[in-house]
This record gives C-alpha cells, sequence and structure tokens, in this order.
C-alpha cells in the first residue's frame, strides 16, 4: 500500500520493463513454435458432425490451418467438461476472426454428435463441433485414455506419465495442410499450456486479486456453466 504517486509509478516502470523482456521472450518463443517440425498424420480420420462425416483433411475448409479444441466430453457423460466450457465461451467468438488469417477452429469429442449439439444450443456456441465415437483420434493425441491404460499408469498426457485418473483432459492441436493436401501435425499443448485462449484468465491476471484460487479445492472448482450463474 503507498499513497506516493511518484512510488507508486516508480514500482509500475519496475514492473513494465519486466513484462517488456517477458514480451520479448515470448515472441522468441513463438518463433521456436512456428519452426516445429512437422509430423505428418497418415490416419485417415472420418468425424460425425453437423455436417455429416468429414475427414480431418476436410476440416480445414479451404484453408492451410486448422486448430483443434479437444473438449472433454466422454461418450458416457450427459454434459460437457465445466471448464472445458469456461475455456469454450472464449474461444467462441474467435473462429470468424482466425478464418481471416487462413485458420480454421473445430473442437472435438468422444460423445456422440446428439449429446453436443444438444449440449452446444444450451450454451449458445457457434463454433463448429465434431464426434471422434468411431476413430482414435483423442487416444492418438493423447487426450483419451482407456481403463487398462489408467489402471496400468501407462497414460500419457503433456508428455509424460498422467497423474489423474480422468478418461479424457483438454489440449490444443494444430495442424497444416501443404499443396498436396497432406495433413501434418504442427503443434500439441495441454494442461496448463492451454491458458493462452483463455480470455477470462488473462483478464484476472491483470487486477489485484488475480485468479484468487488459493484456496479452493482445485484451481477451478469456481467455474460454473454459463447458464448456472442466473444470468
Amino acid at each position: 500500500m503507498t499513497e506516493s504517486k511518484s512510488e507508486w509509478l516508480a514500482a509500475r516502470k519496475e514492473l513494465l520493463a519486466r513484462e517488456k523482456a517477458l514480451m520479448r521472450m515470448n515472441d522468441e518463443l513463438s518463433a521456436t513454435r512456428r519452426a516445429l517440425p512437422w509430423l505428418r498424420v497418415a490416419e485417415p480420420y472420418v468425424f460425425d458432425g453437423p455436417d455429416g462425416q468429414e475427414t480431418l483433411a476436410q476440416l480445414f475448409a479451404g484453408r492451410s490451418q486448422l486448430v483443434v479444441y479437444h473438449f472433454m466430453f466422454a461418450p458416457e457423460w450427459e454434459v460437457g467438461c465445466k471448464n472445458c466450457s469456461f475455456w469454450a465461451d472464449s474461444f467462441n467468438g474467435v473462429v470468424e476472426h482466425l478464418a481471416q488469417r487462413d485458420v480454421s477452429f473445430v473442437a472435438i469429442s468422444r460423445a456422440a454428435p446428439p449429446k453436443l449439439q444438444a449440449f452446444q444450443q444450451r450454451m449458445g456456441w457457434r463454433f463448429k463441433w465434431l464426434s471422434s465415437q468411431a476413430n482414435t483420434f483423442n487416444f492418438d493425441f493423447n487426450v483419451s485414455f482407456s481403463p487398462e491404460e489408467l489402471e496400468r499408469g501407462e497414460a500419457v498426457y503433456n508428455y509424460g506419465p498422467l497423474r489423474e485418473s480422468n478418461s479424457d483432459m483438454p489440449g490444443i492441436s494444430a495442424f497444416a495442410k501443404d499443396e498436396r493436401g497432406d495433413v501434418f501435425h504442427t503443434y500439441g499443448t495441454y494442461g496448463r499450456g492451454i491458458e493462452v485462449i483463455n480470455t477470462a484468465y488473462h483478464v484476472l491476471d491483470l487486477v489485484s486479486k488475480g485468479r484468487d484460487e488459493g484456496g479452493l479445492p482445485w484451481p477451478m472448482h469456481w467455474v460454473r456453466l454459463r447458464d448456472q450463474y442466473g444470468r
């Protein structure tokens, strides 16, 4: 606490220098991310969605880049994960803007299309959402795990052993398509790596109490589905 404007300004300028250094580091990190090698995707994945069956290549919708949000919604669940819903409220409005930069964006879950469509309508989202119920996409990209993997402790998440017992976890995968139409996996991030697309968290990081999650049973214990806020 201080009542001295000059003292506050000095502290703010000191922080500003650190913020600018971090921004430059993030620019360098982003360039390194873009320079990662591309891994060819050989599996002909087919998804079920609002436009019928579509391959992974078709999800690019005429663009050269594709971002997939791995939304936690297992086949046996009646509703989607509330924390992924928190994320969806952030990325729901950016799809049209990404399209202007040669990027398509979709969400993919294992639940059947009728469940996805009903939940999407309930939440008022517009992004394209598809089901991987008939393929191994979620398992191959390490966001879904078989009971046997979980029981043996062999599940891999975020490039290391899974520390939880959930059958489904969140993540983001980026893909690119070359001039021949071949599809490549260019990037994947999981765990706290997906915070980059959560607008609410970035806003909370600006205020004095921050995310204010220290005393909660787990960080996102406070999150509710949007229609549970009484609006």
